[in-house]
């Protein structure tokens, strides 16, 4: 729900007067193409590994271990960048307001270093507090962007000219005589819009938190928790479009060009500036507060999915020392990659927007692929009829994904560069800790047959023993 914040402003700039249109896109990708691919993950993956679990199985030994590392790199790349994307606009709308100003300056980078400082603490006090303050900010959050985009609809509704002036601009600009082809160009350019597909990934990979029962978690499959995180993918991606919607209409035919682009005052804050124009500072500024910390938060679904990601992969694996395993270690691992990434990127939201999207699309693609995969597979060696057609289905969701993805890297390649950084600094040093514990001879308990051979263990102990 955090997107919200950010989307509608990079929805302008990157369509113009066919933002809309290119949302609608966007939401009809969402609820046909990555909630039902998510849907059919959350039956295969339940204990949180995602679809990177599912791709795993394609391949043997060390081929699927490397694949795996590799898909870990744009994992961390997505839930890294979410958290330091989100807190360096929360810092954006806090030295934007008219009150935080004189207070803030043009601070950007140590506001935005110190949100993700106090996010990483709440995580080293508990994990259970951390969500259970999620969702007090997210209910605050949605009510006031609602009411505040109501309000703009209310005003758009009263006067028809609006809509006339923009419909007029829209065929002017976009130099199309019908709205099929407005259509067609704006499925074109809805791949700039991909940050408004973020969160599935971490929607599947929280899994083990979603509520169950005892009964069902011996069974083989725990459809009770299948069906409670298919419900919260659902809703989550049914509330979302709505809002992106709702906000893209509004801002695109409240807001001027000149002040949503970039050094705008509506920049990155579409719909706070909208707040700020219509009801005045002090309203503006109970908007901007829950906007940062919904915003800073957010960081709060990245940080519980690599923490849950992590530990089911390297360690198995031999590849990161035990304490990897541990929240709190992870906790201040996540920290110092956040301090570097926003010092590389000097807390530019732009800037990260192209690695966002990037780990984000690669995410989905590799989800696609396996869900296709595992119904071809259901259909060949198992014989159900019934799984051709979803496999069918989901491998033209995984073209759609495809080309969004391709035409993402070749529009912005330092999304690719960022997360090949990510995907080098794992593989260097899970080959570094699989080869320092290559050389451990690790023996936890030991217990010996007979005297005989307890005698035989104190003539060996201080020579060379050839095993």
């Amino acid at each position: 729900f955090s997107t919200l914040a950010y989307q509608p402003g990079i929805a302008l700039v990157a369509a113009g007067l066919l933002a809309p249109v290119a949302t609608f896109v966007l939401v009809l990708v969402t609820l046909f193409a990555a909630l039902p691919v998510y849907c059919a993950v959350s039956r295969r993956s339940f204990v949180g590994q995602g679809s990177i679990a599912m791709l795993e199985n394609l391949f043997g030994g060390w081929k699927s271990k490397i694949f795996v590392l590799i898909l870990l790199g744009f994992a961390a790349t997505d839930f890294v960048i979410t958290m330091t994307l989100s807190a360096a606009d929360a810092a954006r709308h806090a030295v934007a307001n008219p009150f935080l100003h004189p207070y803030l300056g043009n601070g950007q980078f140590w506001v935005t270093t110190l949100l993700l400082f106090i996010l990483a603490t709440v995580f080293f006090v508990g994990f259970k507090e951390a969500i259970n303050l999620a969702v007090a900010l997210v209910i605050p959050f949605l009510g006031l962007n609602l009411f505040v985009l109501g309000v703009g609809l209310y005003d758009i509704i009263r006067q028809p000219a609006l809509i006339e002036h923009c419909r007029l601009g829209l065929f002017t600009t976009s130099g199309e005589t019908s709205w099929t082809a407005v259509f067609l160009v704006s499925a074109i350019l809805f791949p700039k819009l991909a940050l408004g597909l973020s969160g599935f990934e971490t929607g599947v990979s929280v899994m083990p938190l979603v509520q169950s029962s005892v009964e069902d978690a011996h069974r083989a499959v725990p459809m009770l928790r299948v069906r409670n995180t298919r419900k919260m993918l659902a809703l989550a991606a049914v509330i979302m479009s709505f809002y992106l919607l709702l906000s893209s209409f509004v801002t695109t035919i409240l807001i001027p060009p000149v002040d949503y682009q970039s050094g705008g005052p509506a920049s990155g804050r579409a719909v706070a500036w909208l707040a700020q124009r219509m009801f005045g500072n002090v309203f503006a500024t109970a908007f901007d507060i829950s906007t940062i910390l919904i915003l800073w938060f957010a960081g709060a679904s990245a940080m519980a999915g690599l923490i849950n990601l992590i530990p089911r992969y390297l360690p198995r694996f031999g590849m990161a020392p035990r304490w990897v395993a541990y929240r709190r270690p992870m906790v201040a691992l996540l920290l110092l990659a956040d301090m570097i990434v926003t010092g590389a990127f000097d807390a530019n939201v732009e800037a990260q927007g192209s690695a966002y999207a990037t780990g984000v699309l690669v995410l989905i693609l590799s989800a696609a692929i396996a869900v296709t995969i595992a119904f071809w597979r259901e259909y060949r060696n198992e014989g159900k009829t019934k799984s051709l057609p979803m496999a069918i289905f989901f491998a033209i969701a995984t073209l759609v994904f495809f080309y969004t993805t391709v035409d993402n890297v070749f529009e912005r390649p330092d999304g690719v560069i960022i997360s090949s950084i990510f995907i080098v600094v794992i593989l260097f040093f899970s080959g570094l800790s699989r080869y320092r514990r290559a050389q451990e001879l690790r023996v936890r308990d030991m217990e010996f047959v007979d005297e005989a051979s307890a005698k035989l263990w104190g003539s060996l102990v201080g020579k060379k023993v050839n095993l």
